[in-house]
């Protein structure tokens, strides 16, 4: 009797705890991460070193070890923020894609990959794209679907091209990061925040990447849908580098307002009209959705105008005021109210 008592309670709260237990931030290992670490060379640990000792410990390499190095675990070198752009390029190059800047590219399970627009090298001002929900390697460069103005690379590209538009002058770069393993649809995984807190660890070390020997560099990033979740859970932890960050057609950040992100970057949201996520209750209950949303006045973000943008991934598209907006915010620039 009591083993059937047992067993029937594991049976009843074995989904309570798959649906409401605590949110889990899980860092995944680079790949061939394990023969890394088994090399005679003795190599850093991506697991532990931080951005600054692996820039430091590559420094330190003549040409020829780093150049061996970057041919023996390309998979590694391509993807460890901290080792010199150029580097990462190299050990990323991909015949079928030719002249790409490809800062990441990890082909397990759905894939990872991080392409950069413009000259990172010598940028003063880098936005970051973090898309939501189905992204995946595969559908990168296409868009979800097909559709694309979809596509995180695609995306980045208009940004990229309105940036020099408003500012010819100022070195810029936009960055489409793909770099975690996204909800594959809307329903349990996009609901919880299990894959925005692992997100958000991989985030934090690109942006250190990005500013460790570049303290006057001012970063602005840009969460979509269920990017936004996981720039909220990094936020906290970013450096005052990190200028601006701008929710579009987000579900909700996690917090119950702004304050509450623990951020001194500025905090922006905007929202389609016949945006999807508009209709959402705004609720969190045992770690099941999103909280109140980002466009709710009550949150407290700055109003990023989209009354001309059309459903839940037009917020790119060339014209729109979403786009200018954008661009202006990553240069530094005053941004006009929606009247």
């Amino acid at each position: 009797m009591n083993r059937l008592w047992i067993l029937s309670a594991l049976l009843l709260t074995a989904p309570a705890m798959w649906l409401f237990g605590p949110t889990q931030a899980i860092a995944p290992a680079p790949p061939r991460y394990q023969e890394w670490l088994a090399d005679a060379r003795h190599l850093p640990d991506p697991a532990t070193a931080t951005t600054q000792q692996i820039s430091a410990w590559f420094a330190s390499l003549p040409p020829g070890e780093a150049d061996a190095l970057t041919e023996d675990y390309p998979e590694v070198v391509g993807n460890l923020d901290g080792v010199p752009v150029a580097r990462r390029y190299a050990a990323n190059r991909d015949p079928a894609l030719p002249g790409r800047q490809i800062l990441a590219l990890d082909r397990r399970g759905d894939g990872l990959v991080a392409e950069v627009f413009g000259d990172l090298n010598t940028a003063n001002r880098v936005a970051v794209l973090i898309p939501g929900v189905a992204t995946e390697l595969a559908n990168f460069n296409t868009g979800l679907g097909g559709v694309r103005h979809r596509a995180p690379a695609w995306q980045a590209r208009q940004l990229h091209d309105q940036l020099r538009t408003l500012d010819p002058g100022t070195p810029v770069a936009v960055i489409a990061w793909l770099g975690y393993d996204t909800p594959d649809a809307v329903r349990r995984d996009a609901l919880r925040e299990d894959s925005a807190a692992s997100g958000a660890l991989a985030l934090e070390r690109l942006v250190a990447g990005l500013t460790q020997d570049r303290p006057d560099r001012r970063i602005t990033l840009i969460g979509h849908s269920y990017g936004s979740i996981v720039a909220a859970h990094a936020a906290s932890r970013l450096g005052p580098q990190v200028t601006d960050i701008i929710a579009i057609g987000s579900p909700g950040m996690g917090v119950p307002d702004r304050a509450a992100l623990h951020t001194s970057a500025r905090l922006w949201a905007g929202s389609a009209p016949d945006d999807w996520t508009r209709r959402l209750p705004g609720v969190q209950i045992f770690g099941l959705g999103h909280g109140r949303l980002p466009v709710d006045p009550a949150f407290g973000a700055l109003p990023l105008p989209c009354a001309d943008t059309a459903g839940h991934d037009g917020y790119f598209q060339p014209g729109t005021r979403s786009l200018h907006a954008m661009a202006r915010i990553a240069l530094g620039q005053a941004v006009a109210s929606e009247a």
